[in-house]
């Protein structure tokens, strides 16, 4: 179905390639599964495969590309838009009509199919992917994980032999992952669609692939079946980390094999007992009463809860649930709330220029709101000017998150994850009381996360501060976060310290707590520690 022969891509003023002497064929009905670490060049291979690179973005390509027999160096993008779908890192760039259901229509109606074929399919895709209750919504007041469904949609509807996902879950809440998952896998199986999903969270989709695609950053490429690809891999989901740390010959991909695989191990092992959590009496964010609507979309409902010096509260729930309506109240950018919200007591909506620098350091969803340098040296340097820091703090900073990154590349030129680490690295570095961050490991890698876990558990314990993130990350939440606040239809349904709350939770979980339940362990550390410690 899709063939790469012999395939190199460079761009310009790069000084590597993404791509070199790739051949590859991908069968009909196939799942392969593309990583490698965060700039390798996953997006790239992506759009090599409806064209879109090199037509739309440049570049300099050898080789040659064809998908169901058509040459992509032949066919411009919208020439096979019948036969791939195609849902990028960031849905909202890509939508066009106002309402979830005009958008579902919109590549249809541009194809002039029938109305009765249409709206047949509408109302399969609205029920396939759980949007019916959104149909008539503004995409702009969508969550993220909601707009990320909607664009996954807007491509099935299109019924395409190709679909190509660039990580497809980020946004996505764990069931509403596991649901769309599983849909792509079942669409493979009964249809025999052939899907490329590039995707960072490997504790998700590995189970559902047939194949891996391991992009090195320097141009080379490793392909492979899942199990042999992660044998030697450092890219690898926490399982896959816990088998060699507990030295089993077999890393296992799926919680079920892995609890075989460990069952003696949990029996010879006494119960552990749940670390108790002590929170600073300092309060530092204090909110009562808080109620925000989007016309007659209630997004919070009454919220009132107190937030901690060092405390690192991880704020989770749903797509859709009210997490960034949250964060966007104690950041003060909501204008329609009711309630109280106090940030070192004072209104965040009355803090301005460097005082607020100084006081809330917020990081959207979409993180290049924050930026608009021409290049990234540009950013770097006005963000150590305007916090009044010696000149390439901010550079640093993003030399640990993300490595590797020119200083000259314009920053809509980056990654999703390269520009996330730009902005995360231009706000952390005006050394804010309260940092806030609205799915801050969306196009992370792992070591990148690893990084990022490391600075923020410093940031809050050597410099006495706050840190609240939305997330969907549960294994992120699992080594970083000391409490979990969980909302549900605007409304806090669990409040209190993390292995408490996703224990308790199977949806939420992180990897290693199912393997090892009814241990409460949440990472790799927390088992190795528990080891050693009772033997």
């Amino acid at each position: 179905m899709i063939k790469f022969s012999d395939v190199s891509l460079i761009y310009p003023n790069s000084t590597t390639t993404v791509l070199e002497n790739l051949t590859l064929e991908i069968s009909e009905g196939e799942l392969v599964l593309v990583i490698g670490p965060t700039g390798a060049g996953k997006s790239s291979l992506l759009r090599l495969i409806n064209g879109l690179v090199p037509h739309h973005t440049g570049g300099i390509l050898a080789g040659d590309i064809s998908v169901d027999g058509f040459s992509t160096r032949e066919v411009k993008p919208g020439g096979l838009a019948h036969l791939i779908g195609i849902v990028g890192q960031n849905p909202i760039n890509g939508f066009v009509a106002d309402t979830v259901e005009e958008e579902l229509a919109f590549a249809m109606e541009a194809m002039n199919l029938p109305s009765e074929t249409m709206r047949k399919r509408v109302e399969e895709v609205l029920d396939l992917l759980s949007l019916a209750p959104l149909r008539s919504r503004t995409i702009a007041t969508l969550s993220g994980g909601e707009q990320q469904r909607v664009a996954i949609a807007s491509a099935l509807v299109m019924h395409p032999k190709v679909l190509v996902l660039d990580e497809p879950t980020s946004a996505l809440d764990p069931i509403a992952a596991e649901e769309v998952l599983s849909i792509l896998h079942r669409l493979v199986h009964d249809l025999s669609l052939t899907v490329v999903i590039a995707e960072h969270k490997l504790e998700r989709v590995i189970g559902f692939a047939d194949r891996i695609l391991y992009i090195n950053g320097d141009g080379s490429t490793v392909i492979g079946k899942p199990e042999e690809i992660m044998k030697r891999s450092t890219i690898a989901p926490p399982i896959v980390h816990l088998a060699r740390a507990l030295g089993l010959e077999e890393v296992g991909l799926s919680v079920r094999d892995l609890r075989r695989k460990t069952q003696s191990l949990r029996e010879s092992t006494p119960l552990s007992i749940s670390p108790t959590y002590t929170p600073s009496p300092f309060a530092v964010i204090e909110i009562e009463s808080l109620t925000l609507a989007y016309g007659t979309k209630l997004a919070l409902d009454s919220i009132n809860t107190t937030i901690f010096d060092n405390e690192i509260v991880a704020i989770m729930g749903r797509n859709g649930a009210g997490k960034s309506s949250l964060l966007r109240a104690i950041s003060g950018v909501n204008v329609n709330q009711t309630g109280t919200v106090s940030v070192h007591a004072l209104n965040p909506k009355n803090i301005h220029g460097k005082l607020r620098r100084q006081s809330i350091g917020y990081i959207p969803q979409e993180p290049s709101d924050l930026l608009y340098a021409q290049s990234v040296s540009k950013e770097c340097e006005l963000a150590d000017k305007d916090n009044q820091i010696q000149a390439g703090t901010t550079y640093s900073l993003l030399a640990q998150l993300v490595p590797g990154i020119s200083l000259n590349t314009h920053p809509r030129d980056l990654s999703e994850g390269q520009r996330l680490g730009l902005a995360l690295s231009v706000v952390l570095s005006a050394n804010p009381k309260v940092l806030v961050l609205d799915e801050p490991t969306r196009g992370l890698d792992y070591e990148a996360k690893k990084s990022l876990t490391r600075i923020l558990l410093e940031f809050a314990r050597e410099f006495n501060r706050c840190v609240v993130i939305a997330t969907h990350d549960v294994e992120l939440v699992a080594e970083l976060a000391s409490r979990v606040i969980f909302i549900a239809d605007g409304e806090i349904v669990a409040d209190g310290p993390t292995v408490e709350v996703l224990l308790s939770s199977p949806a939420f979980a992180p990897q290693v707590a199912k393997v090892m339940a009814p241990q409460p362990w949440l990472s790799v550390s927390d088992v190795i520690a528990a080891i050693e410690g009772s033997s």
